[in-house]
């Protein structure tokens, strides 16, 4: 597994116009390729008239799923250079739909690529990205007298506090970065005289 990735911040769309045609960039975050065609259906939906609607998508921290489409311009000067921009971007879990409505002016294969990559470039530029890091999934069990003091303590040294339940004990869910579990192991025995149990669950992945 990766140990992190970029993606974009938010769901988007930028526009520029080149040579009196408008190119629509819109970017979302996508996790499944499921949710990257829905998308695209989307922004076909919303621009019937449009005379392309090209996309390109990334889909696994690996980017092991990679799909473009040049919707009916020339082969190969719409979707691969979307799809490249994202990669030379190192974007991963997204979605990019650019939407060409034609001005009358034709841009020529080497237009159409700068065109269709740069509304991609611009677009992550206007809409920002963010890095996603790897963690392990883990569980900390506390007695009730130590837990408040425990969760301030782990607020304030910047752990990822997920989830707090309180039954018999209280069980905080946090998530580490896996070259941290030794040390915070360390940690939690000094913090709580040995009284905390600690338990390691898979991984996944959040902010960084």
């Amino acid at each position: 597994m990766q140990d992190e990735y970029r993606t974009v911040a938010r769901e988007g769309v930028h526009e520029t116009e080149i040579n009196r045609s408008r190119f629509l960039c819109a970017l979302a975050p996508a996790a499944t390729e499921a949710e990257a065609q829905d998308f695209i259906a989307r922004i076909r939906k919303e621009h019937p008239t449009a005379t392309h609607n090209c996309f390109a998508y990334v889909i696994g921290a690996d980017a092991a799923v990679q799909k473009a489409s040049d919707d009916g311009e020339p082969g190969g000067t719409a979707g691969v250079p979307m799809l490249q921009m994202l990669l030379r971007r190192e974007m991963r879990y997204v979605v990019a739909v650019v939407t060409r409505y034609y001005g009358g002016v034709k841009l020529g294969a080497g237009g159409l690529i700068r065109a269709y990559g740069g509304a991609v470039g611009e677009a992550l530029d206007t809409l920002g990205t963010r890095t996603r890091r790897r963690f392990r999934l883990a569980t900390v069990t506390v007695d009730h007298q130590r837990a408040g003091k425990l969760q301030n303590d782990l607020r304030a040294t910047g752990r990822d506090v997920r989830d707090v339940r309180y039954g018999e004990a209280v069980t905080l869910e946090i998530a580490l970065p896996d070259a941290d579990v030794e040390s915070f192991r360390g940690w939690l025995a000094d913090a709580t005289a040995g009284t905390a149990g600690l338990e390691l669950g898979g991984e996944a992945y959040g902010d960084a």
